[in-house]
């Protein structure tokens, strides 16, 4: 399963990562962009150390999971 990752920092300067499952591709990076500034701008999100302050990254993760067979 594909997940988009948007990472931000907060007041505290920490990161904060909200994941979102089967992200449309190709990614729209402006679109991305666009959306993580208006998550900061409406104060969309918070988090222990206080309000998302800055975009940090946003990246794909894909988790591959292999079931081992216990003899």
């Amino acid at each position: 399963m594909k997940k988009l990752e948007l990472k931000f920092l907060n007041e505290d300067g920490k990161t904060v990562t909200y994941s979102l499952d089967n992200p449309v591709e190709p990614v729209d990076s402006a679109a991305v962009t666009s959306a993580m500034d208006e998550i900061i701008t409406q104060d969309a999100f918070s988090s222990s150390g206080g309000n998302l302050v800055s975009k940090k990254s946003a990246r794909i993760v894909e988790r591959n999971v292999v079931e081992v067979d216990l003899a």
